[in-house]
């Protein structure tokens, strides 16, 4: 008896032991990734330097962890901003190259991209490469800045899109690649969904509208407009239905969405300044 007790004593030691040994191993790979991903955004230097204070502030370290087990990227690129640690500045205005890697359609993702990058105030810039392969686009930029692209500032406008950064690359100090989640993507427009009326000021850009929950639009202009209308009809994924263009001056235009237009631009076929006055919209919803 007491041997088979001291048998069953061993085997529950060496069960307990392994428990906490694959507990260990576990916790010290989390760690690894975290640590890891710390070390690719800020330079060794300052990794060394400021190390005992990292581990401070990355406590606890599974709160820098997705769901799906991936490091949470932008939260960790919070910290280190929050914190002082991590710099994004140059000592002089340089190229910088910024990469877009993302599994949805390529048209669409353009559109909300450059949206978003024109709305942090990313004018000046040119596409260096764009590929799509394997239902993966990635798609390149290169301009010239005083300070890398700040990622949380990209966060915050790509998910009014709808878009969610899965993770961020620093290649270099100047070349920086992000994974993008665009399967809940969506254009950050007026969406058209009561038959009030709608006013489209004076703009140096073409009108975007989400106009998947009504039937038609009926559009005035102005006498003081010279409306040349040039409209173009989308689905979801941006993919182009249709196009009108009159080459008449208009003061009233209906529009009638036909099945899957989910976005319309509207725009002049000449110039965007011969939209002097309002556009007024007045939209009729589905029944």
């Amino acid at each position: 008896m007491v041997k088979v007790f001291f048998i069953f004593t061993l085997l529950f030691s060496f069960s307990y032991a392994d428990i906490l040994e694959t507990e260990k191993f576990e916790s010290e790979k989390s760690e690894d990734f975290l640590i890891k991903k710390i070390r690719n955004l800020i330079n060794p230097v300052t990794f060394e330097k400021d190390r005992a204070y990292i581990d401070i502030i990355f406590t606890p370290k599974e709160e820098y962890y997705n769901s799906d087990g991936r490091v949470n990227s932008i939260k960790v690129i919070q910290t280190l901003k929050e914190n002082g640690i991590l710099n994004l500045f140059f000592k002089k205005p340089q190229e910088t190259n910024i990469s877009f890697k993302t599994k949805g359609a390529p048209l669409f993702f353009v559109k909300i991209m450059s949206d978003s990058l024109r709305n942090i105030g990313y004018y000046r810039y040119v596409t260096k490469e764009s590929s799509f392969n394997d239902s993966e686009f990635i798609w390149k930029i290169s301009l010239i800045s005083e300070y890398a692209a700040d990622p949380l500032v990209i966060s915050q406008e790509l998910k009014k899109n709808g878009c969610e950064i899965v993770d961020v690359i620093k290649e270099s100090q100047t070349d920086w690649s992000y994974v993008i989640d665009m399967k809940n993507a969506k254009l950050d427009v007026t969406t058209l969904e009561d038959s009030e009326e709608i006013r489209l000021k004076r703009s140096l850009y073409s009108y975007w509208l989400n106009v998947s929950k009504i039937d038609k639009i009926d559009i005035i202009s102005s006498s003081r407009n010279n409306w040349y209308p040039h409209i173009a009809f989308y689905d979801k994924f941006l993919n182009l239905l249709r196009v009108i263009k009159i080459d008449t001056k208009k003061t009233y235009l209906t529009l009638n969405m036909h099945e899957n237009t989910h976005y319309v631009k509207i725009s002049d076929i000449y110039t965007l300044k011969n939209i002097k006055d309002d556009l007024v919209l007045k939209p009729v919803i589905k029944k």
